[in-house]
């Protein structure tokens, strides 16, 4: 019997089958999608997650990233990474490091999708697959969260992400963060000749019509080629009522997601994913819901307390001007979210 099903194969769930094999479990993927996989996101990882990733034997080259800046075209505020540089990675350069890594510590692949989940007191099944335990890492819109029961309502308007890359080269070794009263716009190198440009906002309009709500960055984009389509993904925010039910531990998005405005996406779908197998490794499933509230606290008050911010006009206008006055307060901000 396998000891550990994993339900997708992004980040968190890869994550999670490398740590159960690191541990001497059998761990098996199932995922529909052929690898590499790539998905609509600032690529920025902070120096947490670059450690992690360290930590699970994936190592990475990307481009060296410093800080964050944030800019709303007058004034702008910036601080350092206290723990060396994070790095701006290409998803899907991440994600086939993660691929090979997992491949190298023999877990299995299966192209499928995962159907109807049974479960009893001792097993799991799902895409044919019996198990001790079931990983459930199938993302945003989490087809496992909701057929468990697990999907809470959202209030409020939602937020949606667009992403895009130029080929230009690189002008800050930082993220940077433009912002208008539409939302924030979110450059990350991740290359010599690329970047990265994310969009993120509550209007639901057209990648090129959110641009100009930034004139320098669309300026200096002007004459920048464009090197791939849009791609889009939302709403950011999700609730999950649960990170467990039975023999099923939800990690990554799939366990509920605030929003993207601080770029720790990647780290938290590691942090989680790690923590959700420490505790099947112990024999302690029941401790990760805990485990989980611990290693996310930090990300869910600070971009909860942000995104309440930004989601009011006046309150909004106040976040670059107040960074660029109080720096201190900025660089401890960014250091906490390291």
């Amino acid at each position: 019997m396998i000891d550990v099903l994993v339900v997708g194969g992004g980040p968190a769930g890869l994550a999670a089958a490398i740590r159960a094999a690191s541990a001497g479990l059998e761990a098996v993927v199932v995922e529909p999608r052929a690898a590499p996989l790539d998905k609509a996101c600032g690529e920025g990882l902070m120096p947490g997650g670059v450690a992690a990733l360290r930590g699970l034997g994936v190592r990475l080259a990307g481009r060296p990233l410093r800080g964050i800046r944030y800019t709303d075209g007058r004034r702008s505020a910036e601080a350092t990474f206290r723990d060396g540089p994070g790095a701006g990675v290409r998803r899907t350069e991440l994600h086939a490091a993660l691929h090979a890594r997992a491949a190298a510590l023999g877990v299995r692949v299966v192209a499928s999708k995962a159907g109807e989940v049974h479960q009893d007191e001792h097993t799991v099944t799902a895409a044919g697959l019996r198990a001790r335990w079931l990983i459930a890492a199938d993302g945003l819109h989490s087809p496992l969260r909701r057929s468990l029961g697990l999907d809470g309502a959202v209030p409020g308007p939602g937020r949606y992400g667009l992403r895009r890359h130029y080929r230009i080269a690189p002008w800050t070794d930082h993220v940077e963060v433009h912002w208008s009263r539409h939302g924030e716009a979110y450059v990350t190198p991740v290359g010599e000749r690329l970047v990265g440009v994310a969009v993120l906002s509550r209007d639901r309009r057209p990648y090129a019509g959110h641009l100009h709500a930034f004139p320098a960055l669309a300026a200096r984009l002007a004459e920048a080629p464009a090197a791939t389509p849009v791609r889009g993904a939302g709403p950011l925010r999700q609730r999950a009522l649960g990170r467990r039910a039975g023999r099923v531990l939800l990690v990554g998005d799939a366990a509920g997601y605030v929003d993207a405005l601080t770029g720790e996406g990647v780290a938290l779908a590691l942090a989680t994913a790690t923590a959700a197998v420490d505790c099947l490794s112990a024999g302690r499933p029941e401790d990760y819901p805990r485990r989980w509230a611990k290693v996310t606290r930090r990300y869910r008050l600070l971009t909860g307390a942000l995104l309440s911010a930004a989601g009011h006009p006046a309150a909004g206008r106040l976040i670059v001007p107040t960074a660029h006055r109080a720096p201190v307060l900025f660089r401890t901000a960014v250091r906490a979210l390291q």
